[in-house]
């Protein structure tokens, strides 16, 4: 089987890839072999939002040269201040032609509401999540923060304490659905996917509305877990119109039916535009000639490889088996492809819980093209992007999706210029 590319990982790097890569014309095929880390998110977006010394990034654009100065190994530094503005507003026109509904802007963050009724800053937010600007009071009214009861993964008062400590009006409440009784019967079940899977359908409505009405008649807004929505925003849309204020949603804990939509949505845009899912395959061997990628070959194909021009590593972090830590080494296991520097092992890690961990930045180290090096020599034809790229910490620093949308938006266009370069050539030779 042929191919233009083949991306080797189905994540939020490895779809928007193939979506850009799809849109221009271009034939691609991914290879996802499992539950990708966008079911756990809370289906908000971080471009920049603090550099490596801890200073704030409120305007992330404008705080990359200081990046680059702090951080010369991070990806942003790697593809320069241009090619990541480029590549900032790029993505949040994809998302949106993709139908995904996002508030936000990359010339500067925002905070949205966290399920601990947090502010925490990020680049795009879910229209359906609670967010307030920089240096500004949240303006919702009285605010009644409703609970499912029986639903563990989400405390309402908690919510409500944390916002009136932030000096707004805020009341806990628990909404008793019998139509969740069932579930209530193994608190295993009772996750927001399941509990969805029930509020969306049509002919409960009617008693979601009726239970819920009494315990908001005093408030403005209303705040619940996101329970409501999985396949699409309607039943939430619906629900809103019933109770007849804004509703908003936070997220929960994993699997999150905000995450989960998003994957989804990304999913059908890149099959709608004629891209190849391969969900539940494995690469187990990637051939090589010279320093150029000629085929892989995956578990469920056997002996039939995939060729193509092009191949992109997305394989994820540690989460998704991208990279492998043993006791004394860390290795990308597909092609034990070279990695930023690692240092000894007692300093992987920081005493401090909650300080920048070094083994956050490790990853697989590339050239300023974002290609793979092996024995310090570039492999051609592959790409990195996503959270195998070495050089950054996605948590302390707050970049882990810019950095995925980026590095994958990076090497499509890397690819669609290089094919289109190589058609050219050849059509000036049959000239």
């Amino acid at each position: 089987m042929k191919y233009d590319t083949v991306v080797m990982g189905g994540g939020l790097a490895g779809l928007i890839c193939g979506i850009r890569l799809t849109q221009s014309g271009l034939s691609c095929a991914i290879v996802s072999a499992g539950q990708n880390a966008l079911h756990f998110s809370s289906g908000s977006l971080d471009l920049l939002t603090h550099l490596p010394d801890g200073q704030v990034a409120e305007n992330p654009l404008a705080m990359l040269d200081a990046l680059s100065e702090q951080a010369p190994a991070h990806p942003y530094s790697l593809l320069g201040v241009d090619k990541v503005t480029q590549f900032a507003h790029m993505a949040q026109s994809i998302l949106q032609q993709s139908g995904i509904r996002l508030k936000g802007s990359c010339e500067e963050n925002h905070y949205r509401i966290t399920p601990l009724g947090h502010k925490r800053m990020t680049w795009l937010s879910p229209e359906s999540v609670p967010t307030v600007g920089l240096h500004q009071q949240m303006d919702s009214g009285k605010i009644a923060v409703v609970g499912i009861e029986g639903f563990l993964d989400f405390q309402p008062q908690m919510v409500a304490d944390e916002l009136q400590r932030e000096g707004l009006q805020a009341s806990a409440h628990y909404v008793h659905l019998p139509l969740l009784d069932r579930l209530r019967e193994n608190p295993s079940e009772f996750r927001a996917v399941n509990v969805a899977r029930w509020l969306d359908r049509p002919e409960n409505m009617a008693e979601i509305v009726e239970e819920i009405t009494p315990l908001i008649a005093d408030s403005d807004t209303i705040f619940m877990p996101a329970c409501i929505g999985l396949d699409s925003e309607e039943p939430l849309l619906e629900l809103q119109k019933r109770l007849g204020k804004p509703l908003y949603l936070l997220p929960t804990l994993p699997p999150s039916l905000l995450g989960i939509r998003l994957h989804e949505t990304l999913l059908k845009q890149f099959r709608r535009q004629g891209g190849i899912l391969m969900p539940g395959d494995k690469v187990t061997s990637v051939n090589c000639v010279g320093s150029r990628i000629e085929s892989i070959q995956t578990r469920n194909h056997g002996n039939i490889s995939l060729k193509a021009k092009q191949f992109v590593l997305a394989t994820g972090s540690f989460f998704n088996n991208g990279l492998v830590a043993k006791f004394d080494r860390v290795y990308e296991p597909l092609m034990n492809l070279d990695l930023c520097e690692i240092s000894e092992r007692a300093k992987w890690t920081h005493k401090e819980f909650f300080a920048s961990q070094p083994y956050m930045a490790f990853g697989v180290k590339t050239d300023r093209l974002l290609r793979a090096k092996k024995q310090g020599e570039v492999i051609e034809n592959l790409y990195v992007a996503g959270a195998v790229l070495g050089g950054f910490d996605p948590l302390t620093q707050g970049c882990g999706a810019g950095v995925s949308l980026i590095s994958a938006l990076h090497a499509a266009n890397e690819i669609v210029n290089e094919l289109d370069k190589n058609k050219a050539v050849q059509a000036e030779v049959v000239q």
